[in-house]
C-alpha cells in the first residue's frame, strides 16, 4: 500500500470518528501517524529518492526573499513585472508560468528578491502540478504574498493555507511555547504552567508512543492543541508571515473593496490600474520587520550605502549585535571585544555594548577587536604577557619588571 493510500485511509478514519473526550487520545495518535506519512511522502528514504523534495534552482540574491503564491491566473506574473520590471509572461490562460522567475525590488537601501512561482492547484502537497517544488521553494522565503482573485469563490485562502500546512508551512503563527526533552528513564514527566483546554497527558503519551519515545520531559507553557505538540515533535516546521493580496479590485464595487481591505493581513491592489502598489510595498516592509545596521570604521564616517540587513528569518533570528557581526563575517565573533553603538537603541551615544544588545533600525555600529594578549587571557584565563602600546608585540612581564627596577635605581 502506498503512502498516499495510507494517508487517505487515516483521513477517512478521522472523518468518521466522533470528537469527544473518549476519542481525543485515538485522534491524537492518528494525527501523529498522518504527520509521519506526510513526512515520508516529502522526504523519501532509501532507494526511492534519499533526498528532500527539491525546489526550483534559484540563486539567493539580495537581503530578503519574498514568494508569490496563488492559484493560476490571479495576476502573479503581472505583479512581479509591476514591482521589479522583470518581464514575466502573462496571458489569459492558466499555467502561463511553468518555472520560478526571480526579480529584485530596491526599497529603502535594501534589495528584496521577489519570486514568481507557478500556480498551485488542489493536491499540490501530494505532488500535483509540480506543487512540491513550488511549496519547497516557498519554505525558503522570509514572507509569502498570497495573491487572490476576489472575483472568484471565497475558498481560495482556505485551500491554499491547507496545502501549505500539509507540507509544514505555518502562516501567521508563532512557534508553540512547548519544551520537549528526551530522557534515559523515568517515563513521561508532563507539566503545564497554564490550564489546558484541548491537550492533556494522555494525548501527549499517545503521540510520543507513535514516535517510539517512552521517556521524556514535556513542559507546556500555553494553551495548545495536539497539532501544536506534533509540530514541536516533528521539528521541521516553517513559521512564516503571510500577506493576503487581493488583485483585480477594479472589477468590484467600492463596498466590497472596503470590506476586503478591513480583513486582517489583507491588502487590496489592481495591477492593471496600478492602484495601491505603493501601500503594498510599505506594508511588506513593515511586516518583514527589517532592521538596517550601518557599520563604521575607527576615525571615519559611517558607511550609509550598504547596510547589514537583519530579519527574523536570517542568521540566529535575533535582532542583536551578535547576529549583525555574524552576518558581516562569522570569523569576527572570535575577535569580538565590544561594540560602540549610535542610534535609537541606546540612551547615550556612543554606548559600549556586548553581543546580546538589541539593535534598532538605522543604528550605527563600530566593532572593537581584542588584542593578542586579550585573546590569550580569554582562552586561558591568565595574564601571560603584555603588549607594546599600539601594536601586537609581546613583552615578557619579567623583563618589563627588571627594566622598571633598573630605571628606579638609576
Amino acid at each position: 500500500m502506498s503512502a498516499l493510500q495510507k494517508i487517505a485511509e487515516i483521513e477517512a478514519e478521522m472523518a468518521r470518528t466522533q470528537k469527544n473526550k473518549a476519542t481525543t487520545t485515538h485522534l491524537g495518535a492518528l494525527k501523529a501517524k498522518l504527520c509521519q506519512l506526510r513526512r515520508q511522502l516529502l522526504e523519501p528514504e532509501g532507494g526511492s529518492g534519499g533526498k528532500k523534495c527539491p525546489g526550483f534552482e534559484v540563486q539567493k540574491m539580495g537581503d530578503a526573499r519574498v514568494g508569490l503564491v496563488g492559484f493560476p491566473s490571479v495576476g502573479k506574473s503581472s505583479l512581479l513585472t509591476a514591482l521589479t520590471g522583470v518581464e514575466s509572461e502573462a496571458a489569459s490562460y492558466d499555467f502561463t508560468t511553468l518555472t520560478c522567475i526571480p526579480g529584485v525590488i530596491h526599497y529603502n537601501d535594501v534589495r528584496i528578491q521577489l519570486l514568481d512561482l507557478p500556480g498551485i492547484i488542489v493536491g499540490a502537497a501530494a505532488g500535483a502540478g509540480r506543487g512540491r517544488q513550488v511549496i519547497a521553494t516557498a519554505k525558503s522565503c522570509d514572507i509569502i504574498l498570497m495573491v487572490l482573485d476576489p472575483t472568484k469563490e471565497d475558498t481560495q485562502k482556505e485551500l491554499l493555507t491547507r496545502e501549505l500546512e500539509q507540507i509544514g508551512i505555518r502562516l501567521n503563527k508563532k512557534p508553540p511555547d512547548i519544551s520537549f526533552t528526551k530522557t534515559k528513564g523515568g517515563g513521561l514527566k508532563f507539566n503545564a504552567t497554564v490550564p489546558l483546554t484541548y491537550f492533556d497527558k494522555d494525548q501527549c503519551q499517545s503521540v510520543l508512543n507513535q514516535y517510539k519515545i517512552y521517556n521524556a520531559d514535556v513542559v507546556v507553557r500555553e494553551d495548545c492543541t495536539v497539532d501544536d505538540f506534533i509540530d514541536v515533535m516533528d521539528g521541521n516546521r516553517k513559521y512564516c508571515k503571510c500577506l493576503y493580496v487581493y488583485n483585480k479590485i477594479d472589477m468590484l464595487r467600492m463596498e466590497e473593496v472596503d470590506a476586503i481591505a478591513r480583513l486582517p493581513m489583507s491588502v487590496v491592489i489592481s495591477v492593471y490600474r496600478k492602484w495601491n502598489l505603493d501601500y503594498l510595498l510599505e506594508r511588506l516592509w513593515d511586516e518583514m520587520e527589517i532592521v538596517r545596521v550601518y557599520t563604521k570604521r575607527k576615525g571615519e564616517f559611517p558607511d550609509f550605502k550598504e547596510p547589514i540587513v537583519i530579519t527574523p528569518q536570517r542568521g540566529n533570528k535575533q535582532m542583536t549585535v551578535e547576529n549583525a557581526v555574524m552576518l558581516l563575517h562569522k570569523s569576527m565573533l572570535e575577535d569580538f571585544k565590544s561594540a560602540m553603538v549610535w542610534g535609537a537603541s541606546v540612551k547615550t551615544m556612543p554606548a559600549i555594548c556586548g553581543l546580546k544588545h538589541i539593535v534598532k533600525d538605522e543604528d550605527v555600529v563600530q566593532i572593537m577587536k581584542m588584542t593578542q594578549a586579550e585573546k590569550v587571557r580569554a582562552t586561558t584565563g591568565k595574564k601571560t604577557g603584555t603588549t607594546i602600546a599600539g601594536s601586537n608585540i609581546k613583552v615578557d612581564p619579567k623583563t618589563l619588571k627588571e627594566k622598571q627596577s633598573k630605571g628606579l635605581r638609576s
